[in-house]
Formats: C-alpha cells, sequence, structure tokens
C-alpha cells in the first residue's frame, strides 16, 4: 500500500492529467467571429453547417460567435476575442494593427459597393442625390458605408444625411419602401437579395474593385493548426456538399490571400470616415 508521501505524489500527477486534458481540449476550441452584414438567424443558418463541416474534416472544434452589430463585432476582433473570424477587408487592416492577425482565405470574386434607389425614382445619377437621406448598414461598413461615403464626399462633393440601418438586407428594404432615398450596398449582398426586393431597386453607382471579405486568425492559432484548418477550408469546397454550404457565406471560389492584398486600401484614407 503506497504510503503518505506516494499517494500525494500519485494525486498531483492525477491532477496534473486532468489539468493537461482539460487544457488540450480547450485549444481544440476554436472561437470564431463573423462580420454581421445579415441578422443573427441568417449568420447562423449560414455559418453553423459549415463549421460542422469543417470540424469533420479536421478534428478541431469551432465555437460561433455573432455579433448583432458591426461596432461589437469590431470591439471584439480588436481585443483579440476571436480565434478565428471572416471580416471585411478594411476589418483586416484594423485587426492586424490591434492584435496580428493574419488574412489566410477569400472568395476569389471583388467587391464593389453598390448605390441603389428605388425602381420608380427619377434619380438616375448621384450628383441629383444632393441634400438626400441615405441608409448605410453602420458607419464602419466597408464596400457599403466606408468607402461609399468617402467617394460620395470627395468625388462628388456630395451632401447627404446618413441613417444606419445594421444590415445590408435592412438598406434594401429601406430604399424599396421609400423610407430613404438611396441605400449603399455591395455587389454580393444585393445579388443576395430576394427577386421581389431587387425588382423594386435599380444599381445607379457602383464604387471601384477591392479584394472581397476574408477569413484571418489570430496568431495564438498554432502554426499547426493554422495548417490544418487551412486544408480543411480547401477539402470542404471540393465536395458538392462544402461547396453549397461555402456559397450561402457566401464563397463561390476560395483563394489564399495575405495583408499585401489588402494594403491599397490606405489610399482611400478611411480612418477619416470610421465612427466610434
Amino acid at each position: 500500500m503506497p504510503n503518505k508521501r506516494q499517494q500525494k505524489f500519485f494525486i498531483l500527477i492525477y491532477l496534473m492529467a486532468i489539468f493537461n486534458s482539460a487544457s488540450y481540449a480547450a485549444e481544440k476550441v476554436f472561437k470564431v467571429g463573423i462580420v454581421p452584414q445579415y441578422e443573427q438567424r441568417q449568420l447562423f443558418r449560414n455559418w453553423k453547417p459549415l463549421l460542422h463541416e469543417l470540424e469533420k474534416n479536421t478534428g478541431l472544434k469551432f465555437e460561433l460567435t455573432v455579433s448583432q452589430k458591426i461596432p461589437a463585432f469590431e470591439k471584439h476582433f480588436l481585443s483579440g476575442l476571436y480565434d478565428i473570424a471572416y471580416v471585411n477587408p478594411y476589418h483586416v487592416l484594423k485587426a492586424n494593427a490591434a492584435q496580428g492577425y493574419i488574412p489566410v482565405v477569400r472568395d476569389s470574386r471583388n467587391l464593389k459597393g453598390v448605390l441603389v434607389v428605388n425602381n420608380n425614382s427619377p434619380v438616375n445619377d448621384i450628383n441629383s442625390l444632393q441634400n438626400s437621406k441615405i441608409a448605410f448598414p453602420s458607419p464602419n461598413s466597408l464596400g457599403a458605408s466606408l468607402l461609399m461615403r468617402s467617394i460620395l464626399d470627395k468625388q462628388f462633393n456630395l451632401r447627404f444625411q446618413s441613417k444606419y440601418v445594421n444590415t445590408h438586407g435592412s438598406v434594401y428594404l429601406h430604399v424599396a419602401k421609400n423610407l430613404v432615398d438611396a441605400g449603399g450596398g455591395v455587389n454580393i449582398s444585393f445579388n443576395r437579395q430576394k427577386k421581389i426586393i431587387q425588382e423594386k431597386l435599380k444599381i445607379i453607382y457602383q464604387t471601384p474593385e477591392i479584394v472581397s471579405h476574408p477569413i484571418v486568425f489570430h496568431p495564438r492559432v498554432s502554426e499547426k493548426n493554422q495548417k490544418i484548418i487551412y486544408e480543411g477550408l480547401f477539402k470542404v469546397i471540393k465536395t458538392k456538399r462544402g461547396k453549397q454550404l461555402f456559397s450561402k457565406v457566401p464563397i463561390n471560389n476560395l483563394v489564399a490571400t495575405k495583408i499585401e492584398d489588402y494594403r491599397l486600401l490606405e489610399m482611400y484614407q478611411l480612418e477619416n470616415y470610421l465612427e466610434k
């Protein structure tokens, strides 16, 4: 029978085993943040099945964390809450500067901001929107708001009242119902609207193209796990089911990316249009 000293030793080994096991399990659960382009239920519908498929392909665990509004999402990634996040292109620069997040994959399609008006509106060009009310998802939504407001101000010298309505879908609905004179969105979210909404809108302006939203890793994610997740994403999208799941994000064709792909955004001096 073990003496007291041996018993203490075995208890210590046992506790260390439990601790190491718990630490290992915790390391295998990655917090995933998604920029709230759409309302929460839709984000969960789009991302939960995709992450479940990624779990099956990697053996890792992912916890989906969805913010209701973009400012809350920004606060979370700036504080380093997420291990993995799907962010807009300007968020990449902020996240990289604040926490060292690195972009790893994105959709091959480029992003364009779109300015829409009601299909029955007499407005056909930006100059006709002087002193108008324009809806945007949020102040810091990239293509739909930051880039659009920068261009409307600097390039067209347009004066307007901004109305922030949280999501791209809400922007299009506000314009369709004539609650505002115009609205800012992006080509991808516009194309995903129901036909009944699209038919009530017309696009009168599109911004220059920029690279699309990437998936980023926090530097605390080990190189080994980064490689596993990176390869897992490509494995998933190569399957029929995976391609369908990615299309709901929406990502049609996955490609590798890097921080340099997003540096061109600095020329727009978007920090002058950020709101906190």
